[in-house]
């Protein structure tokens, strides 16, 4: 067994070794003995930090030393630069400060020189160390930061933790360039396997977001400007501001098949009888989800149906689409699968359906009375049940023969239009059959963790490249992918920075 190389060790760790000494001189003594638990965490939280950046700089110090000895005794090999000429001169005491976790360190490497060619220092390589002054780990631990709150409140979380190394402009900066490899990452990613029974879901939806003036979509950015010249107190009714840039959501996911009957999705009039418990509607397994600012919608249906056919290359498995009308992305997704070749059953969110019927059920009925109750669970069973067009056409005959007002026979002309002009996405009792869900709730889901939650904040404005990385982060920590994602973002990093003269072109793989 090869023996460790202990060589200055005692020398070379000395105050770290002092620093801990005192820690636990401190803690043996009498006055500690006093101390509540929270005194004693934080005087080790203070101490253990400081004892951490002693090690660090300790050890980083001690590599300096080996390196320059080997300088000294002529060993190594001739050191080339990126374009492949040798460096033939050496020079010491080259310093550069890194600010980490831990604190601000300084590291100190040789630097190999030559003529009219920029400095080589293999030390950075060795320690793959970033082109500005914040540590991969720092990186990261703003970015967790970032993408869970507020820059703000990231800012005061990264120096409560690791103290004054990180500005907020440059904890912003940092955000935007973390987020530059997630294509990357997925085009390479392998998917979990799954069983050609569970059904594959695609689900898509698109929400918007407050931005600046500057980034907003051209025609917006027109409206907003004229609005704002327009010297109103107000908006008018049904008049929008202007300030939202629309993000496009989608996601992936498995599921068990779950079928059901019509009467576990609605309930009959009066309730239920408690003989036959509803059952349980499917849910997802192993979710992804993607959301773009920048990219169109086509863009991020293609991506969600890049990850469908990574999940199912030979379309063994039934594709079910499930999207919430919108006429553009009925017209995407057919043109998508139609240059894909795949077949898949699209569907309309039920929950939207259900939203046409209860309007259409109150220009019958009073609200909230059992008759307006009952008109709609029927109208609701019928459209389950596989019979949207007899439903559709025996409200508007009702309408009819009823004589309703102008206002409310347009209420349920709104429900009849819908209804017919989407009979080709009703077919629910074929999903509710074969266990398929019928509602967006996935992604409606992923619309509020994902953009809500953050990009929502009271009074957020948004500049163009900081909410697409911090959505896009956000989408990466949803799908459970931070920690393998960041590996490659730092090997691709250390790829960028410390290209190898021989470097073949090859893509990492996750």
């Amino acid at each position: 067994m090869t023996p460790y190389d202990t060589r200055c060790t005692a020398d070379s760790f000395a105050r770290p070794l002092s620093a801990f000494e005192t820690l636990m001189h401190t803690l043996s003594g009498s006055p500690a003995t006093t101390w509540t638990h929270a005194e004693l965490e934080e005087h080790l939280d203070a101490a253990g930090r400081e004892l951490l950046h002693l090690l660090l700089q300790e050890h980083l110090n001690l590599r300096a030393r080996q390196e320059e000895h080997q300088v000294r005794a002529g060993a190594g090999p001739a050191v080339t630069g990126p374009e492949g000429r040798v460096r033939p001169w050496r020079e010491t005491g080259h310093s550069r400060w890194l600010a980490t976790v831990f604190g601000t360190v300084r590291v100190t490497r040789v630097a190999h020189r030559g003529p009219g060619m920029g400095n080589v220092h293999p030390a950075d390589q060795a320690l793959s160390l970033p082109a500005g002054r914040h540590s991969t780990g720092l990186r990261r631990l703003a970015v967790t930061e970032a993408v869970r709150g507020s820059f703000d409140q990231a800012h005061d979380a990264v120096t409560r933790r690791c103290g004054n190394v990180l500005g907020k402009r440059r904890l912003e900066e940092l955000v935007v360039a973390a987020a530059v490899d997630i294509d990357d990452f997925y085009r390479t990613a392998i998917p979990v396997p799954c069983s050609r029974e569970m059904p594959l879901v695609v689900q898509v939806d698109g929400k918007g977001v407050v931005m600046r003036p500057e980034a907003l979509r051209e025609p917006t950015r027109r409206a907003a400007e004229k609005v704002a010249t327009s010297h109103r107190g107000r908006l008018a009714p049904g008049e929008k501001p202007n300030r939202k840039r629309m993000a496009t959501v989608a996601c992936v996911f498995d599921t068990r098949p779950a079928p059901r009957r019509p009467h576990d999705v609605i309930h009959p009039p009066g309730g239920r009888s408690g003989e036959r418990p509803a059952r349980p509607g499917p849910r997802a397994e192993n979710k992804w989800c993607t959301a773009s600012l920048v990219r169109s919608s086509e863009q991020v249906i293609a991506d969600a149906f890049d990850q469908a056919q990574a999940r199912d290359p030979k379309h063994l498995r039934p594709w079910v689409v499930l999207v919430d009308g919108a006429r553009h992305q009925l017209d995407l997704i057919t043109a998508e699968t139609g240059r894909r070749g795949v077949t898949v059953h699209v569907l309309l969110d039920f929950v939207h359906v259900a939203e046409y019927v209860w309007a259409a059920a109150h220009a019958f009925h009073k609200p909230g009375t059992p008759e307006a109750e009952a008109w709609a669970a029927d109208r609701l069973t019928a459209i389950l049940s596989g019979d949207a067009a007899r439903a559709a056409a025996e409200m508007n005959f009702d309408a009819t023969r009823k004589h309703l007002s102008a206002a409310r026979r347009e209420t349920v002309d709104a429900c009849h239009r819908y209804l017919t002009g989407h009979l080709d996405q009703l077919h629910y009792d074929t999903a509710l059959k074969n266990g398929w869900p019928i509602a967006t709730g996935a992604v409606e889901g992923a619309c509020r963790h994902l953009i809500a939650d953050r990009l929502d904040i009271t009074g957020a404005r948004w500049g163009l490249a900081g909410a697409e990385a911090v959505l896009r982060l956000r989408a990466v920590v949803s799908n459970s992918h931070l920690a393998p994602y960041w590996r490659y973002h730092a090997a691709r990093e250390h790829e960028r920075l410390y290209p190898a003269p021989d470097q073949r072109n090859y893509t990492l793989t996750v």
